[in-house]
């Protein structure tokens, strides 16, 4: 048997899992702060829950994987966290609303694979049922800033209210049965370009009349692209869009966000359940293309689970690990922080060093301890592959004085110190080169 990978999947070493994890715990802490509560769902769902036309949609549908278990039922692998969010929603109507919570799980799509999108890949939500107001997307929008400045990546947020954009591609003449091909181009706009989603409405047969009428529209200056549309366009679902747009600008702007957010009125998202809002996470200096992370407003998928009159409310953004991942990485490869911190090379003491590195440990010191019996050059030099900043070599000579020496391997200074002192001198290195 020939070992690999099945396609669109991938295995992440200690050094690539580091920065996955540090994401994880930023985003995890900044979730928190906001006052959203952890939450896990299961991986395989019913097939038929995936399959709903409340869900994810027929685009979505063509990329899920499907199975069944020993009972021949019908069941999937969920391709986002929001769907089994729904169901959860829908099976506890006792809980208090609002209710908040966030979730990091796989996601699976039998999808193209492009760079930051695998077939199995964590997904990071956050979700609100019970808020009408747009003071929900607000905050979520403003989590999503402070997450990416914690990260050090300098992004922009495209929005939308899908009201809107379904008003205007009714005025503008567009069918019916055309409506949703012709959302998924335009939605391309920031990925692929004005010509690129021109080419694409082209071969759908949309006349070229039409198609300028869009691009006209996009060249409305955004400070008066929402009057400018009102006056223009007369359509219920326009105007019902705009006012919400409009609540959503209001609180943005005391959020001081406004200059980082772009309206793009075509913008969708591919998914079938969006109702209202939809924003995009997109990377400023465009070296990736995709989005980093999106969400939107979902009124109505948890009462037609359900099937019943109640209004659930919901609104929530997901960040994708894996392209946030190779963003920070194409960002600067080097950028890694070392695994450990101190590595100990025993020459014939190593329950000495057993218990230095026990009292380093309890310290907050991450250690290790070579256990290789591989000659001292050869240690180091895996010590300095390894990005190891501090190394101590420790002999029947350093037990006898009680004195070690750390070596500072970026620099290869030497620093001496009594073994009852290490953890105060280390932590005062560690601290100086921060």
């Amino acid at each position: 048997m020939k070992l690999k990978n099945l396609k669109g999947t991938k295995d992440f070493f200690p050094a690539e899992q580091q920065i996955r994890n540090k994401v994880q715990r930023i985003l995890e802490e900044t979730f928190q702060r906001f006052s959203f509560m952890p939450l896990e769902t299961p991986i395989i769902c019913y097939y038929d829950l995936l399959a709903s036309k409340y869900a994810g949609g027929d685009e979505i549908l063509k990329e899920v994987y499907k199975l069944s278990d020993q009972g021949k039922r019908k069941l999937g692998l969920r391709y986002d966290l929001t769907v089994p969010f729904a169901k959860v929603i829908g099976m506890n109507q006792n809980l208090s609303m609002p209710f908040k919570r966030y979730e990091m799980g796989k996601v699976f799509r039998d999808g193209p694979i492009k760079t930051g999108r695998l077939r199995e890949f964590t997904q990071c939500d956050v979700d609100v049922v019970g808020i009408q107001s747009m003071l929900a997307e607000a905050e979520l929008m403003s989590m999503a800033f402070e997450v990416f400045e914690k990260l050090n990546l300098d992004v922009y947020i495209s929005y939308n209210n899908r009201k809107l954009l379904f008003g205007i591609l009714s005025s503008i003449g567009i069918r019916n049965d055309k409506i949703n091909s012709v959302i998924l181009a335009l939605d391309k706009i920031e990925k692929v370009g004005f010509n690129g989603v021109r080419a694409e409405l082209e071969e759908k047969k949309i006349n070229s009349t039409t198609i300028d009428k869009f691009f006209d529209i996009l060249n409305i200056d955004a400070n008066n692209i929402l009057d400018v549309l009102l006056e223009n366009f007369q359509n219920s679902l326009i105007t019902e869009g705009i006012e919400e747009l409009k609540e959503l600008n209001s609180f943005l702007n005391v959020l001081g966000l406004s200059d980082k957010v772009k309206l793009n009125p075509f913008l969708a998202r591919g998914l079938d359940i969006y109702t209202g809002t939809v924003y995009e996470v997109f990377l400023s200096d465009n070296s990736i293309r995709s989005s980093i992370g999106g969400g939107g407003r979902y009124d109505k998928i948890i009462g037609a689970f359900l099937d019943d009159e109640k209004k659930y409310p919901a609104v929530g953004i997901s960040f994708g690990l894996d392209v946030i991942y190779t963003a920070l990485t194409m960002k600067d490869p080097a950028n890694r922080k070392p695994i450990i911190d101190l590595l100990l090379i025993p020459l014939e003491t190593e329950k000495n060093c057993l218990a230095i590195a026990n009292n380093l440990r309890k310290a907050g010191i991450k250690v290790d301890i070579d256990m290789s019996g591989r000659k001292l050059n050869k240690v180091l030099n895996t010590a300095n592959k390894n990005n190891i900043p501090y190394v101590i070599i420790v002999g029947e000579n350093e037990i006898i004085s009680n004195k070690v020496s750390i070596k500072i391997m970026a620099t290869g200074e030497v620093k001496e110190c009594e073994i009852c002192d290490l953890e105060n001198v280390l932590k005062e290195i560690m601290n100086s080169k921060r």
